[in-house]
């Protein structure tokens, strides 16, 4: 396949890129830039060379005839080299950095904020089918997910099998993040069952057999590492009682299937509905992420039991977007929209299923999820892409 252009624009300062393995980090930066000084700390050799005196960082650069751009892969790797980078900005002498890792919690205890907002924040996520154009498959993305590593592959059942092992071993084995592995991995096909719904802390450990507390600690881990995300509820103008958990959401659909545990008695639907609500919910996340204008992303549920899967909150106003796992729409489905309506007079609504026509009803905008993927694009208002 031939280089894809993302979505994600180059800042012209210094910044931190984030994404999880496979997202595309290092053929991003290698693109944009070509002439930078490149540090790779997926190197064993580099990391004990610089995890020895992170001070030899500024004496790379001071050798270095004029300024320009350094990028260090895998910055985590060895998070001693923060303060040194932050020292380099500060001198004013004309260097940027570009900071790429997939993992944010050695950052985190070690201090991110070292770079005192020097760096902006950046994530790279799996390809939206806007990116992909021609060569987005609908029906390969609901089963392998939209990975580039698994996009690109020539078998990408394979390389979902062994992506999650690859993160046991060298993101959370060798990094010492758990002390049982096996718990964890029991864990990490547990909380797989949660994809896509209210996540219940209480419920996960009793399934994977460990205590609660244990669990809230994995649950960290999965956001550190970028294997997972939490959506938060809608509150903003609330009149009616909501419900305060989050829900949970492996960060693509692929993996959510690789993690996901199938038996007999396992219905197929109800993993299609999963993958289906999953794929919506990575191409919201990453379009947020990389629009230019100010979109968050919620869900919305009240104590009843009305619920809207979506609600995009902005500049551009408010939206309530409902996922269906089906080719017909019933009254019942848009019940959800309907009540969200009766509490957000001014919002506008959408409900995606599978099958083939635009239609109207209730006032609401019945879309071919399909199309509304691959219309999705960070430059554009859903106002003007779906009405």
């Amino acid at each position: 396949m031939e280089i894809i252009d993302r979505f994600l624009q180059t800042p012209k300062t210094s910044f931190f890129l984030f994404g999880p393995r496979g997202t595309g980090k290092s053929t991003f930066v290698h693109r944009h830039f070509k002439n930078a000084i490149y540090i790779d700390l997926l190197d064993p050799e580099r990391v004990r060379f610089f995890s020895a005196m992170p001070e030899r960082l500024r004496e790379m650069i001071d050798v270095q005839p004029e300024s320009g751009f350094i990028v260090i892969d895998e910055v985590q790797r060895v998070p001693e080299l923060l303060p040194v980078v932050h020292s380099l900005i500060e001198a004013k002498k004309g260097w940027k950095f570009v900071l790429t890792g997939s993992s944010a919690r050695k950052l985190k205890r070690t201090g991110i904020d070292l770079l005192g907002g020097r760096a902006l924040l950046h994530t790279l996520h799996p390809f939206m089918a806007g990116e992909l154009g021609r060569y987005f498959n609908f029906d390969k993305a609901l089963l392998h997910g939209l990975l580039p590593v698994v996009v690109a592959s020539e078998d990408p059942a394979e390389v979902l099998r062994s992506y999650a092992a690859l993160y046991l071993r060298e993101e959370v084995q060798m990094e010492g993040l758990v002390r049982n592995i096996g718990n964890f991995s029991r864990f990490l096909e547990a909380i797989s069952f949660s994809h896509a719904s209210i996540l219940n802390v209480s419920n996960v450990a009793r399934e994977c057999e460990v205590e609660r507390k244990v669990v809230e600690g994995y649950v960290g881990i999965l956001e550190d590492i970028l294997l997972s995300w939490q959506l938060p509820i809608f509150t903003k103008r609330a009149k009616r009682e909501l419900i305060v958990r989050p829900k949970f959401y492996l960060f693509d659909t692929g993996v959510f299937r690789s993690l996901r545990p199938k038996g007999p008695l396992d219905r197929a639907e109800e993993i299609e509905g999963q993958a289906l609500e999953g794929l919506v919910a990575q191409h919201l996340k990453a379009w947020t992420a990389y629009s230019k204008g100010q979109r968050e992303l919620f869900y919305w549920r009240t104590r009843s039991g009305a619920e809207v899967d979506f609600v995009v909150y902005g500049s551009e106003g408010l939206w309530g977007v409902e996922v269906k796992n089906a080719r017909k729409i019933y009254p019942a489905d848009l019940r959800g929209l309907r009540s969200f309506k009766e509490e957000y007079p001014d919002s506008k609504r959408l409900c995606l299923y599978r099958g083939r026509d635009r239609l109207m009803k209730d006032g609401i905008l019945c879309l071919p999820c399909m199309d509304f993927l691959k219309e999705l694009h960070p430059d554009r208002l859903l106002d003007e892409a779906f009405t």
